[in-house]
């Protein structure tokens, strides 16, 4: 069977995202359909470079007359995200779309009524959790080659977008890491601050990228998961120097340390040290690939864009098995879940809050 699909961007208010539009041209069991862009200019470009002769203004439009089996969401504005999924899922066609999911809870929560609704699919893009490598990581915490798992530490890109930002826009890839690594999240505690003073509503502004109401430009968030494992995510505007990035996830065991970064062939390594620190030790790390511990990377050379054609081949194994993909809506939810509990925890003073959570819209409209 060759499957229909239908690419929905934004030119100007997202665009196609990270190579949501393009992965279906590696994939000779789809076929591009028709392109939808509210953008005349931008639409008329995507389709001489997907070679589609169909295109539409309205998505909706798109989705009733040219049927496609599959939609890719790709623009990356969190506003539109919502309507789309849910056009989508009315009609019954399953979804490969951009992260993070939604602006909140509730708009979560009827995404994923919509697509139950009709037995929809969906999958959304943390590429990193179709890395082989993560596998491999996952079956040494397992197999406990770190002891026992105490610790998950995630930090964004801690650039210009530093704070609220870079945790909805980067910090969604590190939630989903510390959710698939460390089990359910039980409660959050946090506080955001503004200038090193906690928020307020005065500080509350119109997020980039559609978020919606945004603010801070420092966050700190620890997190209690299942069998005790804390996890925490940190970030704080402007901060990384020198073209270095804190951006990934740190797994402390009680026999050892492993460094993750994010994406379809991530870097990785491993300490085999319970004092966490080599000057201590005089241990040395150890390079993680897709090939296990100390191997060299067969996938040398693939990025993302690999990562999209597995994630967009995995969905299509879900919808031909029945089941979900392996990053599917429900992880994209629990996703927003955490990142939205930050924003509630300060609410209340810094108290923990427990999942899941009560407030189902964005906490600072409550401030």
């Amino acid at each position: 069977m060759t499957y229909r699909v239908g690419v929905i961007g934004h030119t100007d208010r997202g665009n196609y995202g990270h190579g949501l539009d393009h992965v279906w041209l590696e994939m000779p069991e789809t076929e591009i359909v028709a392109v939808a862009d509210a953008h005349e200019t931008g639409r008329a470009k995507t389709m001489t470079q997907l070679d589609v002769s169909s295109g539409f203004a309205d998505y909706r439009k798109m989705l009733d007359e040219a049927r496609p089996d599959i939609v890719s969401i790709c623009p990356r504005w969190l506003d539109q995200h919502r309507d789309m999924v849910v056009a989508a899922a009315e009609r019954g066609i399953h979804i490969y779309m951009e992260k993070p999911l939604c602006r909140t809870l509730a708009e979560a929560d009827e995404m994923v009524a919509h697509c139950e609704a009709r037995n929809v699919k969906l999958a959304i893009a943390f590429q990193t959790r179709y890395s082989p490598t993560l596998s491999v990581i996952r079956n040494m915490i397992e197999e406990g080659q770190i002891g026992k798992l105490l610790e998950l530490r995630g930090r964004g890109k801690e650039d210009r977008r530093g704070g609220g930002e870079d945790l909805w826009v980067l910090g969604s890839h590190i939630m989903n890491l510390m959710h698939f690594l460390g089990g359910e999240t039980n409660w959050c505690s946090a506080t955001v601050l503004e200038n090193g003073r906690p928020i307020t509503s005065d500080e509350v502004q119109p997020g980039a990228e559609g978020i919606g109401p945004l603010a801070g430009d420092q966050l700190n968030a620890m997190y209690g998961m299942d069998d005790g494992v804390n996890g925490y995510f940190g970030s704080h505007r402007e901060t990384s120097a020198g073209g270095l990035s804190r951006f990934g996830l740190q797994i402390f065991g009680s026999r050892g340390v492993i460094e993750l970064t994010t994406g379809y062939v991530p870097q990785a390594q491993f300490l085999s040290d319970p004092s966490w620190s080599p000057g201590r030790s005089g241990k040395t790390w150890v390079q993680i690939t897709s090939a296990g511990v100390g191997q060299p990377e067969p996938l040398a050379g693939q990025n993302n864009e690999t990562g999209n054609v597995v994630a967009c081949r995995d969905l299509i194994a879900a919808i031909e098995e029945d089941r979900q993909p392996e990053a599917n809506i429900y992880e994209a939810r629990q996703s927003v879940e955490m990142i939205a509990a930050v924003f509630e925890s300060h609410r209340v003073g810094g108290a923990p809050v427990t999942f899941p959570l009560a407030t189902r819209e964005n906490p600072l409209t409550l401030l």
